[in-house]
């Protein structure tokens, strides 16, 4: 009965560490918003990366720009989110337009790295009588950190460039409205790496003693101004750790519980003590 109780007591153990982990396992769900009316973001674009319009996940950028014109928009990712993209365009009156036209959105790391899509529909073609085409790109996982000939993203900031990639000559210049938004969902520890960045990959990122300077003098660094709302993660904690605690845990309770059903039940009575 002794060793029934001790072996119930471990599993009720193990289940309790289980079910601790089990959040970072399951948090496969967009990063939710923390205030509804942040919702909104810039109403403008950028037309190059210098000028890029900042917005946060969860806000709903727009624009009204001109056929043909190169769009940017720039929003902050952290170490284990994946980033998912999604823009609207409205297109002109079809009675306006000569053809078909093509969309298609791109995303650049701090890098200006292009980041290729996981899934989603990158580029779109649309008919002449369309009134809009929507665009998606689902990007990798964000890793604290990666090799030099890697490209992998990283933290840091994340440009999306919207603009028509095929149309008649004739709908050059026609207005258009865009939208974009950003979710993330948290891939927690299955792509955490050891290591991590001095610094996210942001524009303008200087050296610690210049962030000090910065600091010094009341200023935001560069790194602290493009930083997503709970601010950058230090990289070196994730769920992996709960995980791997519960089974250091659990092997140790396997243990105890071996030894306890094959140590037997002592010396047998019948034996005499001088044997």
């Amino acid at each position: 009965m002794r060793t029934v109780r001790m072996l119930a007591t471990a599993a009720l153990a193990g289940a309790a560490l289980l079910g601790l982990g089990a959040p970072g396992a399951s948090a496969d769900s967009p990063t939710p918003t923390a205030d509804p009316s942040a919702s909104a973001g810039p109403t403008e674009a950028g037309t190059t990366f210098r000028t890029a319009a900042r917005f946060l996940p969860g806000q709903q950028a727009t624009a009204q720009a001109a056929t043909g014109d190169y769009l940017y928009w720039v929003f902050p990712a952290d170490t284990g989110q994946r980033p998912t993209v999604n823009a609207t365009v409205t297109l002109p009156d079809a009675a306006l337009r000569h053809g078909p036209t093509t969309w298609r959105v791109d995303v650049y790391d701090g890098l200006r790295r292009r980041q290729p899509c996981m899934y989603g529909t990158q580029s779109r073609t649309a008919g002449k009588e369309a009134t809009s085409v929507e665009l998606a790109c689902v990007l990798r996982p964000v890793r604290a950190s990666a090799d030099a000939w890697a490209n992998d993203p990283l933290p840091g900031s994340y440009y999306v460039r919207l603009t028509v990639t095929g149309l008649p000559d004739e709908d050059l210049g026609q207005p258009f409205t865009a939208r974009v938004g950003v979710t993330t969902l948290d891939k927690g520890g299955a792509y955490a790496t050891d290591g991590s960045l001095a610094a996210p990959l942001v524009p303008g990122a200087t050296t610690a003693d210049q962030a000090e300077a910065d600091a010094d003098a009341g200023r935001p660094s560069a790194v602290e101004a493009a930083a997503p709302e709970d601010g950058w993660s230090s990289g070196w904690w994730s769920d992996r750790w709960i995980w791997t605690v519960a089974g250091g845990v659990l092997a140790a309770l396997a243990g105890v519980g071996g030894y306890v059903l094959t140590r037997g039940s002592g010396r047998p009575s019948r034996v005499p003590p001088a044997v």
